[in-house]
């Protein structure tokens, strides 16, 4: 009971943070790439590779940016509490994008198929971006028939690019 007590703390934690549109943003950016290199698929310790050095890639993008737009916005040098700050959310984009090379390393050490890395890339992907418009909706006070709506609507986002790609190819 303490356990489940401790994890929900947790999740209830994250969902009060800055991190949710960031994982959620980084999510979508690794779902498209996860989704454009399916047809010809890499081995899986190249999707691995590429997954990282794309969210490593964006996350630099993101640190980059906002700490110039801070110091554009401010007029002022960014400070060090602030930067820690931005280096939280950069860390959630780039966990986002990242996160599906988890299938992918298990296809590499042999624990499935990378075809099956791929379908489950995409559909954690989908089910992450439903899941965070599900949450958003249930604290925002909307009832559950409406939080569901909302996370099908959220989740069409993805389902509009593995739509797309099978339309392409």
């Amino acid at each position: 009971m303490q356990r489940e007590l401790s994890l929900f703390r947790v999740v209830e934690g994250h969902l009060g943070s800055s991190q949710v549109s960031r994982v959620i943003y980084g999510a979508i950016i690794g779902l498209a790439l996860v989704v454009a290199l399916e047809h010809d698929p890499p081995r899986a310790a190249v999707m691995v590779g590429t997954l990282l050095v794309t969210g490593v890639a964006v996350g630099l993008a993101e640190l980059y940016s906002e700490i110039v737009g801070t110091e554009v916005r401010t007029r002022r040098r960014i400070k060090r509490a602030r930067l820690g700050e931005i280096a939280t959310d950069v860390g959630a984009v780039a966990f986002g994008v990242s996160f599906p090379a988890v299938f992918f390393a298990l296809s590499g050490v042999g624990a499935m198929a990378v075809e099956t890395a791929f379908e489950l890339a995409k559909w954690s992907g989908l089910a992450l971006t439903g899941f965070y418009g599900f949450c958003a909706a249930r604290l925002s006070g909307l009832g559950l028939a409406a939080a569901l709506v909302q996370a099908a609507a959220v989740a069409a986002i993805g389902g509009f690019l593995i739509g797309l790609k099978a339309v392409i190819h």
